[in-house]
């Protein structure tokens, strides 16, 4: 069928719809169900047969505004605050799964590039992690306490300041996927090259099992978390380079709003980071069996959540 033709067998539908969700009078549930099926049946074939065509963006802006409407209107489940953690952050996790397995793939590859190099320039490790940084870890290797860093501070004030700075940290990640996904990439990039260079040096010292059995107790949730919030941010710039049907703008405010939901999903994350960091990791005469169990456990508990947690409630969505 013919784009005009189309236009002119179903506007006079489309027109009724726009004048009934405008209308002040209360609405025929049925009737506006019914509509709203037709709508989505008509934009389907729009974006089938006309992908790029006006009449595509038209009827994706009215079958939004339809939804808004209805989601709107409709009365709110009291265990809505239950239901973001339960199935929405879940739905996100499994819908946008590309962005953040490329936002994975970013960091894995930054840190072996930050071992590598740390490998092969012994300066490497002093520009990335700062020379005071390194001097204070060489001395505290020396005492026997390679990572003593951690329990320099009170561990109130350290709770705090911890848990700030890594939601800081994501919301960095996060907001700079605005400048079209790149800054978000950077922002991962730095980050994993600081880890691997990190490992790199302990590796170094012959202190790989020990700091991974240290550092990892509170790292496991806190970066795999900084990975989701870069994923987050990569929600939001490819909305901006990759709109489909919608407008550029509208595409980008969809994609804010879905990262935003995914950074402050992941507070909850960090709040149990911080709290690990602060009163667990600094614990360095603990049991390395319970070391791990927390490690493991962390990471079965982020696997089964992030991954496959939303598989099993959305595998049916594509």
């Amino acid at each position: 069928m013919r784009e005009s033709a189309f236009v002119k067998a179903n506007i006079s539908k489309w027109e009724e719809f726009e004048s009934l969700i405008t209308a002040k009078a209360k609405k025929d549930p049925d009737q506006l169900a019914d509509l709203f099926i037709q709508l989505t049946d008509d934009l389907s074939y729009a974006q089938t047969h006309y992908p790029k065509a006006d009449i595509t963006v038209y009827l994706n802006n009215l079958s939004t505004k339809v939804h808004q409407y209805i989601y709107r209107n409709r009365k709110e489940r009291k265990n809505r605050f239950a239901e973001f953690w339960r199935r929405e952050l879940p739905r996100i996790f499994w819908e946008h799964r590309k962005e953040f397995r490329a936002a994975l793939l970013f960091f894995v590859a930054a840190c072996l590039i930050g071992a590598f190099s740390a490998a092969n320039d012994n300066a490497f490790v002093r520009l990335i992690l700062g020379d005071q940084y390194v001097n204070m870890t060489l001395n505290n290797i020396e005492k026997g306490v390679p990572l003593g860093v951690y329990g320099e501070m009170g561990q109130s004030d350290m709770f705090v300041y911890i848990t700030f700075n890594n939601i800081r940290v994501s919301f960095v990640a996060f907001a700079l996927g605005i400048v079209a996904s790149v800054g978000t990439v950077y922002a991962l990039f730095n980050n994993g090259v600081m880890l691997g260079a990190f490992q790199y040096f302990f590796y170094s010292k012959g202190l790989l099992v020990t700091s991974l059995l240290t550092i990892w107790i509170h790292g496991t949730i806190e970066i795999i978390s900084i990975v989701m919030a870069g994923g987050a941010g990569l929600i939001m710039g490819n909305s901006m380079l990759f709109p489909g049907t919608y407008t550029r703008m509208e595409s980008l405010r969809k994609g804010a709003l879905t990262g935003a939901k995914v950074v402050l999903g992941l507070v909850p994350m960090f709040i149990l980071a911080g709290f690990l960091e602060s009163f667990v990791t600094r614990l360095f005469g603990l049991p390395d069996i319970v070391k791990a169990l927390i490690i493991f456990g962390s990471l079965a508990f982020m696997i089964y959540y992030i991954i496959l947690y939303p598989r099993k409630l959305f595998k049916h969505v594509t």
